[in-house]
């Protein structure tokens, strides 16, 4: 993409921002952007709904490819301690790159093309970031973009304008902390003798507890004579302990593997028969800064551990679950800058009646105050509606975009269920949940249909996906279910022992995400036990199976038409059917049917010429 590069960016922090900026008429706003962004948290930084900013360094470099003048930027986006810390940037293939250029008035140029969709630079809303045809790049126009990687470092190359390199993001692990919690760096620091092991018959190095946390920025631990001030092992003269604590992942890279065996007393605590048998970790759920720092980490551990011949896995976790954000909109006013959502009524500062400006979503963070302040919600609506909202919002691998009225969403439905189990509570009290012992039909039937489907769609969105909001989903529908079912008279055993089975089903399948509640309306229809040692419900196939299913109709792999037949239909006449609908014998007129293709149960693909 180096041709569509249209200007320059350098990491704030980078020795060269101020450098260039010297002596020019903005090297204040420079330095002071340079400050502004030090103090911004890294990791936010490099987020997508983080904002991006940037400032003109009054300077241009040249694209190797064009010769064109680029401007160069100082941005908030790009880190100094990636790659040199400066990047070029190429707004039509980069969606970071192009919300900066959109935001500063840059020049976008389209390099790749989509051979789909021809894109233009004028009217694209985001960055085009797929795969395509090359354009507007010299003689490698036409050729598909990755094919032409190579071909192009190569002619950079030829003409003494760049090489190949390969660039790692690894970088030394710096494990001293200056703080008290953390495990002691087990060395002493002696003037005759240097830096020297503390002997292992005096491990572990044990924290003291008379320490005053001062928060003054130094280590606590430099103030504590009685441990600082110690004999070197080697010559036995004074010498001075290591006051520095090691960063607490240090710790949690392994703890796991200790878990495995915590009675072990045998170097080096760990058992490897129990540590092969339980591990690896079946799950490992963390945020996005735990895929990078820690799980790294652990992986290192685990990795040389492996070389030690303490572990026989070579992974340590089976699988990884990275969970998204929440986030809110961002409102300014520019008085007094960002304001907490409190902050503004009637869509105006409190402070100066100035109209708040309603900014991009970003992940919630004090700085930007789009926060919200869980009291609220739990003083308004409780705490379980806050735990249902979050978790319907959506699928715990994407970010979560708050909204109140989404939070309100949730409370109604809430109340919904609480109303339709205190109605039905005097007819139930008594009614044993429905048996498999009689038949059902209309209504009842269809009701018990739904209930066992529930518990299967339930049971396997949070036990195989953590799909807490499609689970949630289902549910809803069942609760939908239950109030369109026509109430039985109150004498109706039969009747209400199937309402009584699907009020069951939804107090328990709520329970993981609405605990309090739940828990309640257990006892109000007569749990003999706590909710949360009641076993979960099993499904019963034959109840849960669908009497009629809906397949879809192909002609040469286009959808033309759908069926609906029989559950227990065999191919053959599913196979008839679809040949006999009106609208695929109208398609294929006179044309020569090849042959029928069948996927079980989802649909028929007549290929015809």
């Amino acid at each position: 993409t180096i041709f569509g590069a249209t200007f320059m960016l350098v990491a704030a922090e980078h020795p060269l921002v101020v450098q260039i900026a010297e002596g020019k008429s903005v090297e204040q706003d420079v330095r002071a952007f340079v400050e502004r962004v030090k103090k911004q948290d890294k990791m936010m930084r490099t987020s997508d709904y983080y904002e991006k900013e940037g400032v003109f360094l009054d300077a241009y470099c040249l694209n190797p490819a064009t010769n064109k003048k680029m401007p160069i930027y100082a941005a908030n986006f790009v880190l100094a301690d990636y790659g040199t810390g400066c990047v070029m940037a190429v707004p039509t293939h980069d969606q970071r790159d192009f919300e900066f250029a959109e935001k500063y008035g840059l020049e976008k140029i389209v390099v790749i093309q989509n051979p789909d969709a021809p894109l233009d630079a004028e009217t694209m809303t985001e960055a085009y970031v797929d795969e395509g045809v090359l354009v507007k790049s010299g003689k490698f126009d036409g050729m598909k973009n990755l094919q032409a990687l190579e071909d192009i470092a190569e002619y950079l190359e030829s003409i003494g304008r760049g090489k190949k390199t390969i660039e790692y993001r690894l970088r030394d692990w710096g494990i001293s902390r200056q703080r008290y919690w953390g495990a002691p760096i087990p060395v002493i620091n002696c003037e005759k003798c240097g830096v020297v092991p503390v002997p292992e018959e005096d491990l572990p190095v044990v924290l003291p507890k008379d320490v005053a946390l001062t928060g003054e920025g130094d280590s606590p631990l430099e103030k504590i004579a009685s441990f600082v001030n110690v004999t070197c092992p080697n010559c036995g003269g004074p010498a001075k302990r290591e006051t520095d604590t090691m960063d607490t992942f240090v710790e949690s890279s392994w703890y796991f593997n200790r878990f495995c065996s915590a009675d072990c007393t045998e170097r080096p605590g760990l058992d490897r028969a129990k540590v092969d048998y339980w591990m690896p970790v079946d799950q490992y759920i963390g945020g996005i800064e735990h895929a990078i720092l820690h799980l790294l980490y652990a992986r290192f551990y685990t990795k040389m551990l492996r070389d030690f011949g303490v572990v026989g896995v070579d992974e340590p976790f089976a699988n990884l679950l990275t969970q998204g954000m929440v986030c809110k909109e961002t409102m300014k006013c520019t008085e007094h800058g960002y304001l907490l959502p409190e902050e503004v009524k009637d869509g105006k500062c409190v402070y100066c009646d100035r109209e708040a400006t309603i900014g991009k979503t970003e992940k919630m963070s004090k700085s930007l105050k789009n926060v919200v302040d869980p009291n609220y919600i739990i003083d308004e609506y409780g705490a379980d509606t806050a735990r249902i909202f979050c978790l319907f919002a959506a699928p715990p691998e994407r970010d979560l975009e708050w909204s109140d009225q989404g939070v309100d969403g949730s409370f109604r439905f809430l109340s919904r269920v609480w109303r339709i189990v205190v109605d039905y509570l005097d007819d139930i009290q008594n009614v044993a949940p429905f048996g498999d012992g009689e038949e059902l039909d209309g209504d009842l039937k269809t009701l018990r249909k739904k209930t066992h489907q529930t518990i299967k769609k339930v049971t396997t969105d949070i036990e195989d996906r953590f799909h807490f909001n499609t689970a949630i989903s289902a549910v809803m529908e069942l609760v939908n279910a239950l109030y369109q079912t026509g109430r039985p008279e109150p004498g109706d055993t039969k009747a209400l022992s199937v309402i009584r089975e699907t009020v069951e089903a939804v107090i328990i399948l709520l329970s993981p995400i609405v605990p309090h509640m739940t828990e309640e309306l257990w006892e109000m229809i007569g749990g003999k036990q706590q909710l949360s040692n009641t076993p979960w419900p099993s499904f019963d196939e034959a109840a849960a199976a669908e009497e009629e299913i809906t397949i879809v109709v192909q002609v040469n792999g286009k959808v033309r038409s759908r069926v609906q037949v029989a559950a227990s239909e065999s191919h053959e006449k599913i196979k008839e059917l679809a040949l006999s609908d009106g609208k695929i014998r109208q398609l294929i007129g006179d044309k020569q049917v090849i042959k029928e293709i069948y996927v079980p149960k989802k649909l028929v693909n007549i290929v015809v010429k």
